[in-house]
């Protein structure tokens, strides 16, 4: 009976280490992808390829408010927000607002899926790597989709994991 108490004893101690680990990963985890605008400064050096085959500097963007939105045609809640995307890039525009999709898909799909439903911004295409990416910019889950706001000066402002809302672009709007 009392080895039986030993054994259990130390189940418990282990189990707690390893959830103190976990927590103490997670927080180190998170303080560095929330260390500002540092964390990103590789995403404004990449050039990626457009669905047309062209390739596009994200530095293209730098200096104005920007919305990135990572996303995929086999993604139901991706694809239900792209319209909502859509009508924030033509309102805000004007404002200094932008928008960028980029797409953790095939490029087929991407050019078949934008051949049926046009956007108005640019969508450049991130396939594999924009999981890796999208972690690296804070998504720790990497599901999709996954948007980030960004400030002028190329801080960020906003993440979000999960379909954006209307009420959500709003706030975003807002900040800059």
């Amino acid at each position: 009976m009392k080895r039986r108490n030993m054994l259990f004893a130390g189940t418990a101690v282990a189990a707690g280490l390893a959830g103190v680990g976990a927590a103490w990963w997670l927080r180190d985890r998170h303080a560095a992808v929330s260390a500002g605008h540092s964390s990103t400064d590789p995403f404004w050096a990449l050039e990626m390829e457009t669905p047309n085959g062209e390739m596009f500097k994200i530095s293209s963007l730098a200096g104005q408010p920007l919305l990135v939105n990572f996303w995929a045609t086999w993604c139901p809640p991706c694809v239900e927000e792209l319209p909502l995307l859509n009508r924030f890039h033509q309102e805000q525009q004007a404002r200094g607002w932008r928008v960028l999709g980029l797409a953790v898909d095939q490029p087929s799909a991407v050019r078949a899926w934008l051949k049926k439903s046009p956007l108005d911004f640019p969508i450049v295409m991130a396939g594999l790597d924009g999981t890796d990416l999208s972690k690296r910019m804070g998504n720790l889950t990497g599901g999709l989709p996954f948007s980030l706001a960004f400030s002028a000066s190329g801080d960020v402002l906003q993440r979000k994991s999960g379909q954006l809302s209307s009420a959500d672009l709003v706030n975003w709007a807002a900040l800059s």
